[in-house]
């Protein structure tokens, strides 16, 4: 029998997957919507591991608690505690799941699951299946998705795009609007809550290392609605990506931790090919000035130490914005038997061997660390969360849940990588047995629920459609979302500064104000991608204004918010959750500060074994941000 009960889950990643199966082992049924299908979700694209502790790794001393002192560490304390501490006690048994579902970790001779080192930890502690963990960890989570689809209790959406929650007057979220992406329909979903898994906003910064359905459109969508978005200044920058003209391709930090090294040619414009450039002319800089972690430094940092050492000291590749990530020392075999997936992602897409050469790679934007706001119930000691609170992950509108890497929980002002696959997994394993709870104590179902409310949420979706397909302005909503990109990741991405991001603050406005004369070139109602396109274009700079505020806001520097203009950590001030309301009176953003629940480490100098007295460890200057 199909359960009455009814949850709509938005996103078909690994968070979106975990939960619906998670909701259906509860007898909850499950509408899945997704606007790719569900094993073309964006968690496809990760590649280089899942962190978390098993026997091996505790026999080098890792443990539990270190994996969460690191995560917290790495994201300069900005993350809840309760939270970081669960999800990194619950790890090995996410490992141990994978492994049941048949997930091909790389084994050692032995037998056992293979670790290998990742940025941010002195400890082999990542799982991995060659260079595309995400890619088999998705396909897994997929397979147990259609055994429950099956049974009736999931049943998927694919290509349908989440348009607005439905809130009933009480304003808990009761389901929401989407459009089928081929016949254009809208239509409204009935659900006793919504779970919005819809991943980061990598397209607001134009290229990045996020498919092109990551426009944080969704988010948007619900922050407009009344939901809260936290940490919106917290944007991830990858430092080893391939630089193209459509896209950044992410070369994964797993070539760092089997060995890969960073460097640059010591001479200026030194254009010799690199494998004649001998080791005494080649400058290593992060092992030279992280001598302890070298080059598994966190992101933010190997990403600034890249900036600084390519425009600031003019030493990037060829004169350009550029450095080697080697790999040549290491055999082919053993190269291909560990990184073969990204190995020939840049033969495709560069044209080289990276066993044969260098690879060339500069920074690119990669993860969202904010996300919506999102609560749940600490144990009394604050050692973890409360297992089936019905408030865990939800919002501040009642029902409406954000789980993944579309919350802002568990990775601080910095995300360490491989910590982004369990998060999305544990968040949505978790987080599901509360959300049954509380569908289950429902008085009574949406599906029971008169048709007003939902049919009133139709029109008005509907009559926003038909007002973009009608407009007859003079401005092109793609060449608006170029520009956005542009300015935003020149004012907002590694280095920032109060004047340039007040600068983009002025142009988002202005480009705002364009959009409301825009016109489409497809004026359709079969497949309009421009449509789509155009309607997150609005919500993009929409939730751009929420980063730049945070971030000109924010006078300090933390983790990946990184001002020339304030370059130290501020706890007294800003050790603090940046919380950002929708003002629909002004069209504006209004910002406030809420306290971190930090019961179990206390914050401390992250400084990752760095060299002092180099003279390279001075702040970047403001031409940093100008060249991105």
């Amino acid at each position: 029998m199909i359960p009455k009960k009814r949850v709509i889950v938005v996103g078909g990643g690994l968070a979106g997957l975990a939960a619906a199966i998670k909701l259906a082992e509860e007898d909850i049924a499950v509408d899945l919507i997704s606007m790719v299908p569900v094993k073309r979700s964006h968690s496809v694209c990760a590649q280089g591991g899942i962190n978390a502790c098993n026997e091996v790794a505790r026999q080098q001393g890792f443990t539990e608690w270190i994996h969460m002192d690191e995560t917290l560490y790495g994201g300069d304390f900005l993350a809840h505690q309760p939270p970081v501490y669960e999800m990194t006690h619950w790890a090995p048994r996410v490992i141990d799941l994978f492994d049941r579902m048949g997930v091909p970790f790389n084994r050692t001779s032995e037998g056992n699951r293979d670790l290998r080192l990742f940025g941010g930890s002195l400890f082999k502690r990542t799982f991995f299946a060659g260079a595309t963990t995400g890619q088999q960890l998705l396909y897994a989570l997929d397979e147990q998705t259609r055994r429950a689809e099956a049974e009736g209790k999931v049943t998927k959406y694919e290509f349908w795009e989440f348009l607005w929650p439905i809130l009933d007057g009480d304003g808990a979220c009761v389901g929401c609007v989407a459009q089928d992406m081929r016949t254009m329909q809208i239509r409204a979903f009935r659900g006793d809550a919504v779970v919005m898994c819809t991943g980061g906003n990598g397209l607001i910064f134009g290229q990045s290392t996020n498919s092109i359905v990551c426009t944080g459109g969704a988010a948007s969508r619900c922050y407009q609605a009344g939901a809260w978005y936290a940490n919106g200044e917290f944007i991830q920058v990858h430092p080893t990506a391939i630089p193209g003209a459509d896209k950044c391709r992410l070369m994964s930090e797993s070539a760092r931790g089997e060995g890969g090294r960073i460097w640059v040619p010591r001479k200026a414009g030194d254009t010799r090919d690199p494998r004649q450039i001998p080791e005494k002319e080649r400058l290593y800089f992060l092992e030279e000035k992280y001598p302890k972690y070298g080059n598994l430094v966190p992101r933010d940092i190997a990403t600034r130490e890249i900036f600084d050492i390519c425009v600031n000291h003019g030493l990037g590749v060829g004169g350009g914005n550029m450095v080697y990530l080697d790999l040549t020392h290491k055999p082919r075999e053993y190269l291909e038997g560990k990184l073969g997936g990204i190995l020939e992602i840049y033969r495709k897409f560069a044209g080289d061997d990276p066993c044969e050469l260098p690879m060339k790679i500069f920074p690119a934007v990669h993860y969202t660390m904010g996300g919506m706001w999102a609560t749940y119930t600490a144990k009394s000691d604050g050692k973890g969360m409360v297992y089936g609170a019905p408030n865990t992950m939800m919002t501040n509108i009642e029902g409406l849940y954000a789980l993944g890497e579309v919350n802002y929980q568990y990775h601080g002002a910095t995300r360490l990588g491989a910590n982004a696959l369990l998060s999305c997994t544990f968040d949505g394993l978790f987080a599901g047995k509360g959300i049954a709870e509380r569908v289950r104590s429902l008085p009574r179902a949406a599906a029971d629920m008169e048709t007003g409310v939902f049919d009133a949420a139709v029109d008005a979706e509907t009559r926003k459609m038909q007002n973009l397909i009608d407009a007859g302005g003079s401005e092109n909503p793609y060449e608006i979302a170029r520009e956005m990109g542009a300015e935003m990741t020149a004012a907002s991405t590694v280095v920032k500064t109060e004047q340039r991001m007040q600068q983009a603050m002025n142009k988002l406005h202005e480009l705002q104000d364009r959009y409301t004369r825009i016109s489409l070139s497809d004026h359709g109602l079969w497949t309009n991608q421009n449509l789509s396109f155009a309607r997150a274009t609005g919500d993009m700079l929409k939730l751009a204004e929420v980063i730049l505020l945070g971030g000109i806001m924010r006078k300090e520097s933390r983790g990946a918010h990184y001002r020339t203009d304030y370059p130290d950590r501020d706890d007294a001030k800003f050790l603090k959750t940046t919380v950002a309301e929708w003002d629909a009176s002004s069209g504006r953003p209004s910002i406030r500060y809420e306290e971190v629940n930090m019961p179990l480490v206390k914050p401390r100098a992250r400084t990752y074994g760095k060299v002092e007295g180099d003279e390279k460890k001075q702040p970047a200057k403001e031409k940093v941000a100008a060249s991105v």
